[in-house]
């Protein structure tokens, strides 16, 4: 019989199959303060519970964690990146960053992606598969036991689109919140899935909106990312203006900038023209060069952000991490996928 994925519940979920088990309910709440507040990787761990019931447990159910592949240290400021595998041969990557405020660690919520931004190495493979809960938890839970380091802030920003896998990222932030952790300290990044951006709003989870936006205009941005043609950029900031009239979360939009691009000053004016008078901030992105795209990483970041910041928009560049070690999403695993090609 295959066991079920024990960290893949939510608190409700355990109870009603710790309560099947002929258990009263308080043992599913001492059984779910062990996996997600003390973290144990084995039932045995669980030492306020009978050893009968431990057993039982283990016998039922298994305690799925990601395994680190490889570990990557920044010699320049502490940043480690790991490369996780799965269960079925699959990897995926999360970035753990140092910051004054604490610990940040960006999350992958699918093997591969099929948004295919053209700048992204995240979708050069392709996409293979959604993560589960446990699989995104998995993530923050071995990068805390490897570290030794709190995560004080999450970001699902690496590998995937997390709304386009929807049911499952909602739930690792329910069971994430069910937990004790204030999903005020999330960020969900999206390139703008505009159906499932409301379908978030309504369920008003109090997490970060950062929308990748990149482009100003529709012809420029449906020319580096896909989605355009699907939701165009008026479709996408009313969605926005929604999503902050409903949760009062100010979003974050995310503009990476790109040599000869939408570097210049008119993609900046452009830029006010399309976010002037929101209460938003924008994150400028030096663009992570990837071998197989011919985008180069831009030389007027400066100028473009002192143009956004005269006009009164909250602009500030995003802080470069883990240069030395390929931090930005995807390229590990790209190497790796490499490897096993070439072996």
């Amino acid at each position: 019989m295959e066991k079920t994925d024990i960290l893949s519940l939510s608190s409700e979920e355990l109870a009603e199959q710790i309560c099947a088990m002929g258990e009263k309910k308080f043992r599913a709440k001492q059984v779910f303060d062990w996996l997600h507040v003390k973290k144990v990787s084995d039932f045995s761990q669980m030492s306020n519970i009978s050893a009968q019931f431990r057993e039982q447990l283990s016998e039922k159910f298994c305690i799925y964690r990601p395994k680190i592949k490889k570990r990557l240290v920044s010699r320049i400021d502490n940043t480690v990146k790991y490369l996780y595998g799965l269960s079925d041969g699959s990897s995926v990557e999360s970035v753990l960053m140092e910051y004054n405020h604490g610990n940040s660690l960006c999350v992958s919520t699918q093997v591969g992606c099929k948004m295919g931004c053209r700048f992204c190495a995240s979708t050069i493979a392709g996409w293979i598969r959604n993560l589960k809960p446990s699989e995104i938890l998995g993530q923050i839970y071995e990068s805390e036991r490897d570290s030794g380091k709190p995560v004080d802030s999450i970001v699902l920003m690496g590998i995937g689109e997390p709304l386009d896998n929807f049911e499952n990222v909602v739930k690792f932030l329910k069971i994430l919140s069910e937990s004790g952790y204030s999903l005020r300290r999330v960020s969900l990044s999206t390139c703008g899935v505009v159906d499932k951006i409301y379908e978030l709003s309504e369920m008003k989870l109090g997490v970060t909106l950062s929308v990748s936006l990149h482009a100003a205009t529709d012809a420029k941005r449906s020319e580096i990312m896909p989605i355009n043609k699907r939701y165009d950029l008026k479709t996408l900031m009313k969605a926005c203006d929604d999503y902050f009239n409903a949760t009062g979360r100010r979003i974050s939009f995310e503009y990476s900038l790109i040599e000869g691009v939408n570097d210049d000053d008119s993609s900046a004016d452009e830029l006010i023209r399309l976010l002037g008078g929101k209460n938003c901030h924008v994150n400028l992105i030096p663009i992570n060069e990837v071998k197989e795209r011919e985008y180069k990483k831009s030389r007027s970041v400066e100028r473009f952000q002192k143009r956004l910041c005269a006009a009164g928009l909250n602009a500030t560049v995003r802080r470069t991490l883990g240069a030395d070690i390929n931090a930005a999403c995807g390229q590990l695993r790209r190497d790796d996928l490499e490897e096993k090609h070439n072996n």
